[in-house]
């Protein structure tokens, strides 16, 4: 399956459910994903690794939503990963000068 298909089938499971019966604002999206982020690290806070299980289920989720965003927003978001790939690959070592 392609990311635009999975896009595709995330989006309407999110329809089907009842997550947009209405607009759903851009903040409200960007915390959504920030909140799975957050998860994900007290996961790894929890006891890692024991709870490695927990910490995948967090960045999947993380990853659902940032494909169920991209499709609501008509984004594609494979698209745009090979753009920016594209792009990163230009880029000197360590751009930046940051140090993580």
């Amino acid at each position: 399956m392609t990311i635009k298909e999975w896009q595709e089938e995330i989006h309407k499971y999110a329809i089907d459910k009842g997550w947009w019966n209405e607009p759903r604002p851009i903040p409200e999206l960007l915390c959504l994903m920030h909140s799975e982020i957050s998860e994900s690290l007290e996961a790894y806070r929890a006891g890692f690794p024991d709870t490695w299980d927990n910490f995948k289920e967090e960045l999947a989720d993380l990853v659902i939503r940032v494909m169920d965003t991209c499709e609501a927003l008509d984004i594609d978001l494979e698209k745009e990963i090979n753009k920016k790939h594209q792009h990163n690959l230009t880029r000197p070592y360590r751009h930046g000068g940051k140090k993580c």
